[in-house]
């Protein structure tokens, strides 16, 4: 009586081969019994379009896949977001031999690394909000290819402009791994099963630069700094092709839309998905492309996490930057080239420590205080482990910039990054997990908007970090990270008693 009815459609027989096979409606009973699996709901609205959606049990639903398959599609994209900050780092230990080679100065060569993680940063403005327009899979097939293909100019480079270049412009497209996966995670894991995932796939955007020296200074000190872009070819164009043969689309709207043109190719009539956008396409796709800058600059929290984030990782590259000048033949320990590169094992060894035995009690904390608090889940439960990463990295910073300064033995240099290394993966852990329960379906864009400025910072600050060590010296100059990172060390704790109250204040309509 009231012009709006339900019913549901089975669509097993419609995915795969386009036919609608029965219908049942509300009570169950048309021709054969109701059935857990490829169902579809849909009601009629006011404008008799039906509405389609999944049902609880549908097995196309990305979070009612099999685990196996959702490791697949983290696989994947954990790879991707692994090689482009790998690319980022991995010819530090050749920026001698390429400056020589290039007829360039070593500063002119660090400038490869900026534009790279600058673009980085950039790109995920861009990509995540494309994602939540045209879908990931295709983002990230397209712009994968794109930066595997770029590999070969840079190692073809006849001068430092080229290099610079041909960089820059594949640290946009390689940024798609980072500037997506957060939101396919979201796509695919429960909140209460996400951080454990996440903190692994994570690894990536901070394994990649530890890693990238180490295999860098093998190829350049048995080959040339040319073969660390020959090798990032190679595997890159080898995790693009796993790509283009396994990874599947996760984000929801784009495989309802799917859905929807089967049904009215099929069915005839007009249907559409719930929640859709009926806005004109340019208006959405200008509306997603503000996303990000919406989100980082009337969020205080978001811009809070964000500044944080960016100092952690200007810090880590301009000590990466500098390492070779520290442990190198020129430096205080005297280190072969791949010695050097054994050193940024430090930091990833905390990695693995914290994603290991501290990142998986994320999810247990915010399930516990969820139960706590009735049931209630609020964004702020991910918050309590950062407090850990708030304390290790400004000790860990005055640490390894006193023992450098007073040339104690490198064990106890070295020690230091790994506790610096475990309270990045704690900090960034909890709050990319924090962007994604405070803007779910909108994930990928409230992560982009943390990534912009992390890149742009961690790009811009190794280029004055080396004048700043070489004017007041590796103690005050790393103890200059030391006292910022200090001073923001109260937010976790400030944001957990306060942040639903910020969150409310500055609502935002995205």
């Amino acid at each position: 009586g009231s012009g709006r009815s339900r019913a549901q459609i089975d669509v097993r027989h419609l995915v795969g081969r386009g036919i609608i096979k029965k219908i049942l409606m509300s009570d169950g009973t048309a021709n054969g019994a109701h059935e857990r699996t490829g169902l579809l709901s849909f009601t009629e609205d006011d404008d008799s379009r039906k509405v389609i959606d999944f049902t609880d049990w549908d097995e196309e639903d990305p979070r009612n896949w099999p685990k196996s398959r959702k490791l697949i599609n983290v696989g994947i994209i954990a790879l991707m977001a692994v090689l482009s900050p790998l690319a980022s780092s991995m010819f530090t230990p050749g920026i001698a031999q390429i400056a020589q080679d290039l007829k360039s100065s070593p500063d002119q060569v660090v400038g490869a690394t900026t534009g790279f993680v600058v673009f980085l940063g950039i790109g995920p403005l861009i990509l995540a909000p494309l994602s939540e327009t045209f879908g990931r899979r295709k983002l990230y097939l397209i712009c994968f290819s794109i930066f595997a293909l770029l590999q070969i100019p840079t190692a073809l480079s006849p001068n430092i402009g080229t290099l610079i270049g041909v960089r820059s412009i594949s640290g946009f497209f390689g940024s798609v791994g980072i500037a997506n996966g957060g939101g396919t995670i979201s796509d695919m894991f429960h909140p209460s099963q996400r951080a454990g995932i996440f903190g692994w796939y994570l690894l990536g955007p901070l394994l990649g630069p530890t890693l990238g020296p180490l295999l860098g200074g093998v190829l350049v000190q048995h080959l040339s700094w040319r073969w660390v872009f020959w090798f990032l070819t190679i595997i890159c164009t080898f995790n693009t092709i796993l790509g283009f043969l396994f990874l599947k689309e996760s984000y929801a709207p784009t495989i309802l839309e799917n859905r929807k043109q089967k049904f009215e190719e099929s069915e005839g009539g007009k249907f559409r998905i719930a929640n859709q956008d009926d806005r004109p396409f340019w208006t959405k796709l200008i509306s997603s492309m503000q996303r990000p800058l919406r989100i980082l600059f009337t969020q205080p929290i978001v811009l809070t996490m964000a500044v944080w984030q960016a100092i952690l990782f200007g810090t880590t590259y301009s000590l990466y930057t500098n390492f070779e000048a520290i442990y190198g033949s020129s430096g205080s320990y005297g280190f072969s080239t791949t010695q050097v590169g054994l050193v940024y094992l430090g930091p990833g060894l905390g990695f693995f420590i914290c994603v290991w035995f501290i990142v998986p009690k994320i999810d247990t904390i915010y399930n516990h205080l969820t139960k706590k608090h009735g049931g209630e889940a609020k964004p702020e439960y991910r918050l309590p482990l950062a407090n850990i990463g708030a304390v290790l990295i400004p000790i860990s910073l005055f640490w390894f910039a006193w023992t450098v300064e007073y040339k104690v033995h490198w064990a106890v240099t070295v020690l230091s990054t790994v506790f610096f290394g475990l309270g990045q993966i704690t900090i960034l852990n909890t709050a990319q997990n924090y962007y994604i329960d405070s803007f779910q379906k909108y994930a990928a864009s409230a992560i982009a908007a943390g990534a912009v400025f992390r890149s742009i910072i961690g790009g811009i600050v190794p280029l004055f970090a080396t004048q700043l060590f070489q004017q007041v010296g590796y103690g005050w100059g790393v103890s200059t990270f030391a006292f910022t990172s200090l001073a923001l060390s109260p937010a976790p704790l400030l944001f957990f008693y306060y942040g639903e109250r910020i969150r409310e204040a500055f609502a935002i309509d995205l």
